[in-house]
């Protein structure tokens, strides 16, 4: 069973993409465009152009496995990096997928101290 688990790699492909492409595409512009193995242990993940649909692309042992999301009234918040893939960790993509902004979550920031009073 085709499950999103901490091991798999996350790639988002930042452009928007022609949505009438199927897994055949799909997986043609993950081997040819991004240079990267559409059967590795990895789900890639496309948007369109107004950014209320996403397709994620994985490999199963034996098979593709194509999934896709259509928003009704928003927008994915998508990543607004230079790179045309971005790496993201499987709790980034669920993050991505509820509509939280992932450039707008920032942790606090690290404090080095030299020695303890």
């Amino acid at each position: 069973m085709f499950e999103l688990n901490a091991t798999r790699m996350v790639y988002l492909h930042r452009d928007a993409i022609d949505f009438r492409k199927n897994i055949n595409g799909l997986a043609s512009l993950v081997e040819h465009a991004l240079g990267m193995n559409a059967f590795a242990n990895a789900v890639f993940v496309f948007g369109n152009r107004r950014r209320d649909r996403i397709k994620i692309l994985g490999w199963d042992r034996n098979g593709f496995w194509l999934l896709q999301k259509r928003l009704e009234d928003a927008r994915f918040i998508w990543p607004r990096k230079e790179r045309s893939v971005i790496e993201l960790s499987v709790q980034q993509l669920h993050w991505l997928l509820a509509g939280i902004d992932l450039e707008a979550m920032r942790g606090h920031t690290a404090v080095v101290y030299q020695k303890a009073a």
